[in-house]
């Protein structure tokens, strides 16, 4: 892992990262960011949370910058997040142009595109996994990161599921906004962490028997089902503060 840029605003610390080509960006308190993996400091035993981006967004989203903010200066947490294949600042293959032209095909003819974009993210996890769990594996080396959490919805959760699944130093996770689809519910069936799960009642692209669907299949005890009124992309705010509160409960803050 190779930390580059760094900048400080509002009591927030942001590094850009590269880990053979994965590019990322990690957000700590100004005063206690790592400097690379030969330097262990403050940050050790400092809660980190990894958020993963939802569809045709990326690492530096508007709203991942927004939630890494809130867990670095309310919580007192680090962040983390990566480009997932095909995203931001990594290069399409064959198969995500062709996804792209097939939505673009779907969306040109009037037709629904929710299948295609659910068979696309499933195959999308099995890329995106292992470089998340590298990812991890770096940032804690590097001193970076006591309890894990993950933060993720629509493609983050298609991703962060099996991620969850495949991955034990995840604690606790807020997924949302996905589901329909027999590999992503037997993942969450082997996910027993504490999960608080975000549903909007009125979702466009993901139907909502597919989201109680994939909620019922989480093992975990202790699991919450937070649904509102709204489409896909209408999160209330106040959402954002309860998933907060969830991570420090189960993470510590």
């Amino acid at each position: 892992m190779r930390f580059k840029s760094t900048t400080t605003s509002d009591g927030v610390c942001e590094q850009d990262f590269t880990l053979d080509g994965i590019p990322g960006v990690l957000w700590s308190p100004a005063g206690a960011a790592a400097r690379g993996p030969w330097e262990r400091r403050s940050l050790e035993r400092r809660p980190l949370v990894l958020l993963g981006h939802g569809g045709g967004q990326d690492k530096k989203g508007p709203g991942v910058v927004a939630r890494a903010h809130r867990l670095v200066t309310a919580c007192g947490f680090a962040a983390a997040a990566i480009d997932m294949p095909g995203f931001g600042d990594r290069p399409k293959t064959g198969q995500d142009e062709r996804f792209l032209a097939g939505i673009a095909e779907l969306r040109a003819a009037g037709k629904p595109v929710a299948d295609l974009i659910l068979r696309h993210n499933v195959a999308l996890a099995e890329r995106a996994v292992p470089d998340w769990q590298a990812t991890l594996d770096a940032l804690l080396d590097a001193g970076v990161g006591g309890p894990v959490g993950y933060w993720g919805v629509s493609l983050g959760t298609m991703i962060g599921v099996p991620l969850a699944a495949a991955e034990p130093r995840i604690g606790a996770a807020v997924f949302g906004l996905a589901g329909g689809h027999d590999t992503l519910t037997e993942a969450a069936a082997r996910v027993a962490i504490p999960v608080e799960f975000l549903l909007q009642w009125d979702d466009e692209l993901v139907p909502r028997a597919y989201g109680l669907a994939l909620f019922d299949a989480f093992a975990s005890a202790e699991k919450t089902l937070h649904a509102n009124p709204g489409r896909h992309q209408e999160i209330p705010e106040f959402e954002l503060d309860s998933s907060q509160r969830f991570l420090a409960r189960h993470l510590g803050g």
